[in-house]
């Protein structure tokens, strides 16, 4: 993609790599920028800096939190956790099911549909920002009342931990980037990842004084790799962005070096001195105490430094200890922002780990499309053999498919072939349906056991066995009352034969037969794959091909990528 006059979203402009991406990008003449950091004061110094070095481009800030809500975008964590309705609404957006609400209040997606970029380029580090927040943690404060008769549950803290969870956070972060990013038309979403540990193993022995390997670490290194495979899917899904990660094995390196106070997470380290008079004496037992023979210098840690960015501050003996050959080494982010650039227009640089999964993963095979021949051939054989249907079990799923399958099954028992079905009136197919099922107790039975329920043409007598698939069970008491509800549980999976269905199903079958008569007649080559031969209209009805082209065509289900 062309980077000139393009709007382009920067998430984490203000860190390391992130201010190395907008001094390249702005070689390419953008029209806007927008630069979006956690903190307020962060995003417009990147602004600032970047509109005094290049004039001709519009920069505008955004801040908070990408992860949360709107409304929750400013707050610290433990601030979110310790308000009850806060945590919450964390919970309620990370563990229920995805809706409009949820997106719209989502803070990225209100970002994206603010500024509608053209381009998305992603330089926070995603696994770090979440797998940090540390389930072992909070798994150790619940730990003492999960196995204690006497001790009771804090709802509070099961609450907080529930929150730590990785995976449904970055399922739904993935979910609201995918869509708002397809709503407001973004072209290309590039992402610079992490491996977690540097490029190294899980030798690493660089760790927080956990345990090595560092279980935190490893759910970093998990969770990377979760956040690639997502943008992987993202990738071969229709209608979405081009998605790409460059993902450095490296220590990232450098920002600044100098000489001046040291600071952990935005705080100074004050200074403590204990004298060899007040040491601790050392006896079988010693408590571990916050309070000391220790004294303040009432100053702060001052030393010669290496600003690393995101990684943090490191010493003269750190760096040289992490950057050792045979350690992490490391990787300057003029290298990463060089890479970013030249992928986005188009470049093939090699480190795109999206594009190398796409080329080394095994997809279908030859073989696999020959032998599906002998598959089919084989089981219509038995089905024969055996007066054996074989619609469906519902043990692939979705129940969508099965309830699909067997009103196929169904159509072709009262029809008898493709063209036929358009040959009744929608209430006529579906009198005739009522009157097969209520004659076929196999079909009928086969369908309720798998938890497929049959709703009838008057649609409101429901057959029904003791489990059923749409909708979930979620406990307690399900009550069929709503008639939009209804619609949807129908259409979800249960067997349909209202007069509403039958006409969606005519509907489907014209669309076939109607396509089918727009191919050129004198056309031999291998340009269409369902050509006339696929869709022999004085056949039955084949259930599987159906159901494959309500998928790929309804349902927007296509494989994107061959």
């Amino acid at each position: 993609m062309d980077i000139k006059n393009k709007n382009i979203l920067i998430l984490g402009g203000w860190g390391l790599v992130g201010t190395s991406i907008l001094h390249q990008l702005n070689l390419y003449k953008p029209k806007k920028i927008i630069i979006l950091s956690l903190q307020e004061q962060e995003a417009k110094e990147a602004c600032q800096q970047m509109a005094e070095a290049y004039p001709n481009t519009e920069f505008y800030p955004e801040w908070g939190n990408i992860f949360v809500r709107e409304e929750l975008k400013d707050f610290q964590r433990q601030e979110l956790l310790n308000h009850e309705d806060h945590r919450r609404k964390l919970l309620m957006d990370n563990l229920e099911i995805f809706t409009n609400d949820i997106l719209d209040h989502s803070f990225l997606n209100q970002v994206i549909s603010r500024h509608k970029p053209h381009i998305i380029i992603d330089s926070i580090n995603t696994s770090t920002a979440l797998a940090y927040q540390d389930v072992y943690h909070s798994y150790q404060e619940l730990k003492g009342a999960l196995f204690s008769d006497s001790k009771p549950l804090d709802r509070s803290k099961i609450e907080k931990t529930l929150t730590t969870l990785y995976i449904p956070q970055i399922i739904r972060h993935i979910q609201i980037l995918h869509q708002s990013m397809v709503e407001n038309k973004t072209g290309v979403y590039i992402k610079i990842g992490t491996t977690g540990t540097g490029g190294m193993g899980l030798n690493i022995p660089y760790t927080h004084s956990e345990e090595r390997p560092s279980r935190v670490l490893l759910s970093k290194s998990s969770l990377a790799g979760a956040h690639t495979m997502l943008m992987f899917l993202m990738g071969r899904t229709p209608e979405g962005p081009i998605c790409k990660e460059i993902k450095p094995a490296a220590a990232i390196a450098w920002k600044e070096i100098g000489f001046g106070e040291i600071k952990k997470q935005g705080h100074p380290i004050p200074l403590y001195d204990c004298k060899p008079i007040n040491a601790q004496i050392l006896k079988d037992k010693n408590k571990i105490k916050n309070h000391g023979s220790w004294t303040s210098l009432n100053k702060n840690l001052k030393s010669v430094y290496i600003d690393t960015g995101e990684n943090g501050i490191f010493s003269s003996g750190e760096f040289e200890t992490i950057t050792s050959v045979g350690q992490m080494e490391f990787v300057t982010p003029e290298e990463i922002a060089e890479n970013v650039i030249l992928e986005i227009l188009g470049d093939n640089t090699g480190h795109d780990i999206v594009n190398a999964l796409d080329n080394s993963i095994m997809g279908p095979t030859y073989r696999a499309g020959y032998m599906r021949h002998h598959a089919m051939n084989k089981m219509e054989q038995l089905k024969g053999e055996f007066q054996s249907d074989s619609i469906a079990f519902e043990i692939l799923g979705p129940p969508r498919l099965s309830k699909l399958l067997y009103e196929a099954h169904i159509l072709n028992k009262i029809c008898g072939n493709l063209k036929d079905i358009l040959n009744f009136k929608d209430a006529d197919l579906s009198k005739k349906s009522d009157s097969f099922i209520n004659h076929d107790q196999k079909i009928r039975s086969h369908a309720l056991s798998i938890g497929i329920p049959i709703l009838l043409s008057d649609g409101k007598r429901l057959l029904r066995g003791p489990e059923i698939k749409i909708p979930p069970h979620k406990g307690g008491e399900i009550q069929l009352f709503d008639i939009k509800k209804i619609n949807e549980w129908a259409d979800a999976g249960w067997i349909d034969f209202r007069t509403a269905n039958m006409r969606a199903w005519q509907k489907r079958v014209t669309s076939i037969l109607n396509w089918v008569k727009s191919l050129p007649k004198e056309d031999s080559s291998s340009r269409f794959v369902h050509g006339a031969q696929y869709w022999d209209s004085n056949k039955l009805l084949n259930i599987g091909k159906i159901a494959a082209w309500i998928f790929m065509n309804e349902d927007d289900g296509l494989r994107f990528k061959r």
